[in-house]
């Protein structure tokens, strides 16, 4: 059954859990098809939806957006450290995914939390400041 504001939720509620949803779906399960939807609902909703909607939406594409810069980094450094074939592939690649994947990854699960609570949560680092 569908939960409404009177159920004790936060107006926007379910559209900030399905963007940080989106955003953790984007890094761990379907990467580009993920962050699409999450740009239509950011798209969608940015102007009209509650304050805390419009709060996650703008931190998930926001760190989107960064962990897609980062990984453009990383397949960079891997090209000018020697290519795919070299040695220092596996280097970037391992020290890429145990700190700036996973990083991104449990900063979404953080803002899951907080968007399940009904709380705005503003990523650090690559977060964009609420102004509700």
């Amino acid at each position: 059954m569908p939960h409404s504001a009177s159920d004790g939720e936060a107006p926007g509620q379910t559209l900030a859990v399905a963007a940080e949803a989106l955003y953790i779906a984007n890094l761990l399960l379907a990467p580009g098809l993920c962050f699409i939807i999450l740009l239509r609902l950011y798209f969608k909703h940015r102007t009209s939806a509650p304050a805390l909607a419009v709060c996650h939406l703008r931190q998930t594409v926001s760190a989107s957006i960064w962990a897609g810069v980062l990984l453009v980094l990383a397949n960079l450094a891997i090209f000018l450290l020697g290519g795919y074939t070299s040695a220092n592939t596996w280097t970037v690649a391992i020290v890429y995914f145990t700190t700036c994947h996973s990083t991104l990854v449990l900063l979404g699960i953080l803002g899951l939390a907080k968007a399940m609570a009904g709380q705005n949560y503003v990523y650090p680092l690559v977060g964009r400041r609420c102004d509700g």
